[in-house]
């Protein structure tokens, strides 16, 4: 493999073997580091970082790799699946009310904080124009895998999670666009040019990625598949050709994976909890290697000069860019000020600028190295500071909201013969349904409850029953009535026996 010192030798079954035994080690260790992450706080990405700078020539693995152009390739390849991931797990209710203020801070606040950051860069640390502004595009865009995994953890109004996902899926075009247009040889494109060239991008992007979502939402619930197993990937098949025909249409590739995904997720599709559940092992397999590799292409004893570059950079960023950008960016809006507060803080950053890193490092940029040095450093550092006291942050704004209810689980197989369906619902523990009677749901005529599995035994049951957390409902639904069925069921989960009688969430609830 270029990038690696030695002979080069023939592949055979023996070095398969080795290669298989190193990566289900390293695979090991990265999981175990995200119980140990999950119990101190510590963003996981750090220690993915971590490893792959141990397994690299300055660490215990000795092994030299500076492939820049395979990293960028493998990391472009990583942030497809992990959009999608992302998308597949965004709530349509939830960021529909934000997409306007999203799109703001995806373009007009990517701006601002671009021109902040390279001012900052070139006057404080004497970077060249070009170099500080490469490296003010490259760290404005929000990473989508810090914000999905740790937004996600946290209890924040919908405004405010909806907001930032949206704004984390959207801000990857058009920084991609501005970083190539940066590192590209020759006179740099006037301002207005890389205007119309975002913005055509986009649209096309947008188009293609709603096109496919629309299809390939309808196509999977019109047809059948043989075998459950079929579904996952095919969903994330069809996500894939989203970015696939949004690139080679000279469009952004990230948006349409972005878009085509969330109106996956959004369609209500057949086995649904399976699909997720494989879209989030996918999306954590990518986030592990990608990671990985981007510590071994580090090289830690080259660091020491950047240091101090990278945190100036990084607090120009931190304290006056994206707060800048945010504060601009939502003037049209009237969003209160805690929020304001919470955005400017949630801008994490994670491996998207270190991959970016990498393009002006593959066009052979001068001074490449110390751009991609520099954007390493930062990202660790400040992602370090904001991941774990973004929690205490929401905290102290008084934007946390303990009292949300845990949405259910409902997974549909189709009965194509009987033209039915059959939901498995599992009621969490903060869900509302606990102590619902099961005549208290008040389900569709063509509905019914046929089982419920509680404590490992399952059961009929009558009437009268009253359903528990913890508990698995199989509920059998004609084709009329099973969208109906679930809205039925998620509205009870959330507002209870009273839903629908004293709004659709039921009494105390925010009406999200």
């Amino acid at each position: 493999m270029r990038g690696c010192q030695g002979r080069e030798r023939p592949l055979t079954v023996h070095h398969l073997n080795q290669l298989l035994l190193v990566c289900s080690l390293v695979l090991l260790v990265a999981v175990a580091a995200v119980r140990i992450s999950s119990r101190s706080g510590l963003p996981s990405l750090l220690v993915y970082l971590a490893i792959g700078v141990a397994m690299g020539q300055d660490g215990i693995g000795g092994i030299h790799f500076d492939n820049a152009e395979l990293t960028q390739v493998i990391g472009y390849a990583a942030l497809v699946v992990i959009l999608a991931e992302g998308g597949l797990g965004t709530k349509w209710k939830e960021i529909k009310p934000a997409l306007p203020a999203a799109s703001t801070l995806a373009l007009a606040g990517v701006a601002v904080s671009v021109g902040v950051t390279a001012a900052g860069a070139h006057y404080l640390t004497g970077l060249e124009w070009r170099q500080a502004l490469i490296i003010g595009a490259v760290v404005s865009s929000t990473d989508a895998a810090a914000v999905f995994s740790v937004l996600r953890k946290i209890p924040l109004p919908a405004r405010v999670t909806g907001t930032l996902e949206a704004e984390s899926g959207f801000n990857d075009a058009p920084v991609v666009i501005l970083v190539m247009a940066f590192s590209a040889a020759g006179p740099l494109e006037h301002w207005y040019l890389l205007l119309g060239k975002i913005a055509l991008e986009l649209a096309i992007g947008a188009a293609i990625g709603l096109a496919v979502g629309w299809l390939g939402a309808w196509g999977l619930r019109h047809v059948a598949l043989p075998a459950s197993g079929l579904y996952p990937i095919a969903v994330m098949a069809i996500a894939v050709v989203a970015y696939a025909a949004g690139a080679l249409a000279h469009g952004s590739g990230f948006l349409a994976v972005y878009l085509a995904s969330m109106m996956l997720g959004n369609a209500r599709l057949p086995h649904w909890p399976a699909t997720r559940g494989f879209a989030e092992g996918l999306g954590w397999i990518a986030q592990i290697g990608m990671f990985v590799l981007l510590g071994l292409l580090v090289t830690p004893h080259e660091l020491g000069d950047d240091v101090v570059p990278a945190l100036v950079i990084g607090l120009v960023l931190t304290m006056v860019a994206r707060p800048l950008s945010v504060v601009l960016g939502l003037l049209p809006f009237r969003v209160p000020w805690q929020e304001q507060a919470l955005m400017s803080w949630a801008g994490l950053r994670g491996a998207v600028p270190i991959i970016l890193a990498t393009i002006p490092m593959v066009e052979g940029v001068e001074a490449s190295r110390r751009i991609f040095n520099i954007v390493f450093v930062l990202v660790v550092v400040y992602t370090l500071i904001q991941g774990p006291t973004l929690p205490w942050v929401a905290r102290k704004l008084r934007l946390g909201d303990g009292a949300e209810a845990a949405d259910l689980g409902i997974e549909s197989a189709p009965l194509e013969r009987l033209r039915g369906h059959l939901l498995s619902v599992a009621i969490p523990e903060g869900s509302r349904m606990h102590g619902v009677e099961i005549n208290e749901l008040r389900l569709p005529s063509g509905a019914a409850v046929t089982l419920i599995v509680r404590a490992g035994e399952s059961f009929v049951p009558l009437p009268t029953t009253v359903l528990q957390r913890g508990d698995e409902l199989l509920v059998v639904a004609t084709d009329p009535v099973r969208d109906s069925a679930e809205r039925r069921l998620r509205a009870v989960g959330r507002g209870g026996k009273l839903a629908g009688w004293l709004g659709v969430n039921g009494p105390g609830s925010s009406g999200r």
